[in-house]
């Protein structure tokens, strides 16, 4: 890192923190800190949601499969995405925008409530944010390996500016600071992939590399399964992120809530979808080729950082530097911004009732606190792990194993044909599912990761429709909201939320005291 590499790098900074302070201008209440009002761009929308999805992790254990196994990495990570993210596109997407336009919710949990009951949003919300500060732990461990590799800059200091820099815009801005800062990451990050690829292709002997340097590369570099990758893991991914990338994820629900309707919500995510499909390949192919330019690596965690200090000029390294830390912070601040929403709107409420009291002024003082805290939780987590195999760990084996069984009543709630299915489906699916993970993960040794990341889901799964069709739950205001997603909100169902959204208290009721439809409605 020069002298040039570190002014880069502190510009980048600055520019993050000032469109976090230039978005509390559209910050007026909760409303806008979680979820814009809808007033997103669609298109901005699906740049978010994109660079929302992954972060640093991509260049540490990410890089240490391509660099060790080849073009597999593609097709077991992003291939799967886009095309689950396609298939929520016509799914998923609308839904979750007309539980915000036509019932004023500004957490992706509020509706559980009403559509099971409440002891389910709060298991389903308590599991699912323990999981995020583990999950965002992860990533604030990467950025800082990364950072240690390039400038030698201990775990600690890494962990702390990452972490000082995304609590002050996402603590100011809220959504929008989120949505503008992924835009401009995306930009810093298109520019210093695009950079690294041209570098690698140069030294390669140019474009026609593209196709030659498979030859060079072992055989099996060129295999989509190679090493621990499997067909079986490839589809138990594609059918874990079809749930996890359109709303089992909360951060993502929360930019197809932002979108102005249902309709272009649906567009945001084809963006996404497409992006998903093209863009890490580009990322991809740099990792690809580097054996054949930093050979002998005995950690493939270090061949990204190596190729960057082999390949690029001054300047160059401090922008790639920046780049990597676009995608942590793009992600960990819309993981910070929806926990945040749950927590203040579904979980503190129950156990302190007055938070629903507090003017629009102290809901969002309150929601900034908790995002401070929030942050500086996962931060300390970070601070305590132990950074050798933890990343891996946590993005195969824990996050993506139990995201399956919170997320399967969270978005199957969501959809007409499984209206009819209640609570106890729910429960008994979100604790089967997490069952079969604690035994795979701590009972079953060789347990292979396509076992222990499947298995989970496709329990809840069949534990979800079993249970919920053999034990059918109907009620009128859980048939009512489910038919109400069904198509874009009139002009007077926006006035009216709009309104409702404005007044101290703009969340949706609660439950009725028999949990079965909504105070608000009877």
């Amino acid at each position: 890192m020069s002298e040039l590499d570190w002014l880069v790098l502190a510009g980048y900074f600055l520019l993050m923190v000032a469109i976090g302070v230039y978005s509390t201008r559209r910050i007026e209440n909760v409303a806008d800190f979680f979820t814009a009002r809808g007033r997103v761009p669609w298109w901005l929308s699906g740049v978010s949601h994109h660079m929302s999805g992954y972060s640093a992790i991509m260049f540490v254990t990410f890089a240490a499969v391509a660099y060790d196994y080849g073009i597999t990495v593609y097709f077991w990570w992003p291939l799967t995405i886009g095309l689950g993210i396609g298939v929520g596109a016509f799914l998923f997407a609308p839904r979750w925008n007309r539980l915000r336009a036509k019932h004023g919710v500004n957490s992706p949990l509020a509706y559980l409530a009403v559509r099971y009951n409440l002891p389910t949003q709060q298991v389903l919300a308590y599991s699912g944010a323990l999981l995020k500060v583990v999950d965002i732990a992860a990533k604030w461990v990467a950025i800082a390996v990364l950072l240690q590799g390039f400038a030698d800059i201990p775990l600690l200091w890494g962990i702390g500016l990452t972490g000082a820099c995304t609590m002050l815009y996402i603590t100011f801005g809220g959504l929008w600071a989120d949505v503008l800062t992924d835009f401009g990451q995306f930009v810093v990050q298109a520019v210093a992939g695009v950079a690294m690829l041209v570098a690698v292709l140069a030294h390669l002997g140019g474009v026609s590399a593209l196709w030659t340097m498979w030859g060079d590369l072992p055989e099996s570099h060129s295999d989509p399964v190679n090493g621990s990758v499997t067909t079986g893991l490839i589809l138990a991914f594609l059918l874990v992120k079809t749930f996890e990338y359109n709303g089992g994820m909360w951060n993502l629900a929360q930019r197809y809530m932002a979108a102005p309707s249902g309709s272009r919500a649906k567009r945001t995510a084809l963006l996404s979808s497409g992006l998903w499909l093209v863009w890490p390949l580009i990322l991809f192919i740099p990792m690809i080729a580097a054996p054949l330019i930093v050979p002998g690596l005995s950690n493939g965690e270090e061949s990204y950082v190596a190729l960057a200090k082999e390949l690029l000029p001054t300047g160059l390294i401090g922008l790639l530097l920046a780049g990597f830390f676009s995608h942590t912070m793009a992600m960990v601040g819309s993981d910070c911004n929806v926990i945040t929403a749950v927590i203040t709107r579904d979980l503190v409420p129950l156990f302190a009732p007055r938070v629903r009291r507090f003017t629009q002024r102290g809901q969002l003082v309150f929601a900034r606190t908790t995002t401070v805290l929030f942050v500086v939780v996962s931060m300390s987590f970070a601070l305590f792990s132990d950074p050798d195999g933890f990343i891996m760990t946590v993005v195969v084996s824990i996050v993506a194993a139990t995201m399956g069984p919170i997320s399967i009543p969270l978005m199957l709630g969501l959809l007409p044909w499984f209206r009819r299915i209640g609570p106890a489906a729910a429960i008994v699916s979100w604790a089967g599912g997490l069952a079969v993970w604690a035994v795979l993960y701590w009972g079953v040794d060789g347990a292979s990761e396509a076992t222990t990341v499947g298995f989970p889901l496709l329990t809840s799964l069949f534990l979800y429709l079993g249970v919920g069709f053999l034990c059918p739950q109907r009620t009128g205001a859980r048939d009512e909201l489910v038919a109400s997603l069904g198509d874009d909100p009139t002009e007077a169902e926006k006035l009216a939320v709009e309104a409702r959204m404005l007044t101290d208290d703009p969340e949706r009721p609660g439950p009725a005291p028999d949990g079965d439809e909504p105070a608000g409605t009877r």
